[in-house]
């Protein structure tokens, strides 16, 4: 750990661990910044571990976000009437950088949509699958559906198009 003292920053227990005089703030749509209050300068990357976070999901129920007379982000907690300028989502952080898989995973004729899609989460995507009321269509339509997409199934048959939303609703 000596590049770390080096750089001025203590040796600490927790690789995410901030070193003494840095702060982890938000902003208003839910980037994680630091503060270094010694240098009082900002940054978006950790300053131990080089990557970059942002907050997962919507407030907790009965918080509320508010922007005092300057201009800062603080959170209201109207459960138990208190105030914070800490982001109450900030133990819930994922990596904006997410780590490659080591491997390039191989796929042939008899790979499936599900387990070319397996372990990808497409909540809030909007996918449109052409042909989706049988074959390959039918098979990608379900597995996005499946793994939380909003799925547009285009289709010449209005007739097929509903049977295959249904057998698709039915498994979901």
């Amino acid at each position: 750990m000596a590049a770390l003292r080096y750089a001025g920053l203590d040796d600490t227990d927790s690789e995410d661990e901030l070193p003494p005089g840095w702060e982890e703030r938000t902003t208003k749509d839910g980037w994680v910044y630091y503060a270094n209050h010694t240098e009082e300068k900002t940054q978006w990357e950790h300053p131990k571990t080089g990557k970059r976070k942002r907050v997962a999901g919507d407030l907790p129920y009965g918080w509320e976000q508010e922007t005092d007379e300057n201009g800062q982000v603080f959170f209201v907690d109207h459960i138990n009437k208190r105030t914070t300028y800490l982001d109450p989502r900030l133990a819930f952080t994922v990596d904006d950088n997410p780590t490659k898989p080591t491997t390039r995973q191989r796929y042939d004729g008899s790979t499936t949509a599900m387990e070319i899609l397996q372990g990808r989460d497409f909540t809030g995507k909007v996918v449109i699958v052409t042909g989706a009321n049988s074959g390959i269509g039918f098979e990608t339509a379900k597995s996005f559906a499946l793994h939380g997409a909003h799925v547009i199934l285009a289709c010449r048959n209005m007739t097929r198009a509903n049977e295959a939303v249904s057998r698709i609703l039915e498994e979901w």
